[in-house]
């Protein structure tokens, strides 16, 4: 299956060069453009892309207004986070909006095209990098009640739930437990399906904002 995909930038140079970019992947295309959050929230209603590449600053409607509302109107839109280190006040707010991952713009090319594929394939991704700098702002935010759902979890599931937040790859956590991948798999599937969300990010965002995990690196 092709994976459409829809390019929110305020600049066209950047538009034409991730066009120019993915042109060349098989089984991805460029299904459409965006100059502003507007246009990118009506884009996504006509166009129905697979994943969405949305710049965080844009006129008339930020890219983080922009996740909202697309994601209000679908909870299964896949909506990839073109962002800057200089942007990082950001990263926080678009992660609580439901954005399934972020990308620098400043990441080779094969970062760029693995993250739309990881992300059409309905995970979720969040490098180490802007992991770290999502618990620095986690330190400095109050935290609500943890959600009773958590009670829910098997130790061996909170164990894998820890590993999520610190960013380990089902295969990294594998090897930390000594387990099949293929059981890291279905853990992580009944994580979500208790706790009620649908990726990885979320999960991070919650095992940070229950206490789960100690943002000062203490599990």
């Amino acid at each position: 299956m092709t994976i459409r995909v829809l390019v929110a930038d305020d600049q066209s140079m950047v538009c034409a060069g991730f066009r120019m970019l993915l042109s060349d992947e098989d089984g991805i295309e460029v299904v459409g453009e965006a100059s502003n959050g507007l246009e990118a929230v009506d884009a996504v209603t006509r166009l129905q892309p697979n994943v969405v590449l949305m710049d965080i600053r844009m006129p008339e409607l930020d890219g983080l207004e922009a996740t909202r509302r697309i994601l209000a109107a679908d909870a299964a839109a896949r909506i990839l986070i073109l962002t800057t280190f200089d942007l990082d006040e950001y990263v926080y707010d678009a992660l609580r909006s439901g954005a399934s991952g972020f990308v620098l713009k400043d990441d080779p090319p094969e970062q760029l095209i693995a993250a739309i594929r990881t992300v059409a394939a309905g995970d979720a991704l969040l490098s180490p990098a802007v992991t770290k700098r999502v618990i620095a702002e986690f330190v400095r935010a109050p935290r609500p009640s943890p959600p009773r759902e958590l009670d829910d979890l098997t130790e061996r599931e909170r164990e894998v739930l820890r590993h999520i937040a610190g960013g380990l790859s089902n295969a990294e956590i594998a090897g930390q437990l000594y387990i099949g991948e293929t059981t890291v798999k279905t853990h992580v599937t009944h994580i979500l399906q208790k706790l009620n969300l649908r990726d990885r990010v979320q999960l991070v965002v919650l095992a940070y904002q229950s206490g789960l995990v100690d943002p000062a690196g203490n599990r």
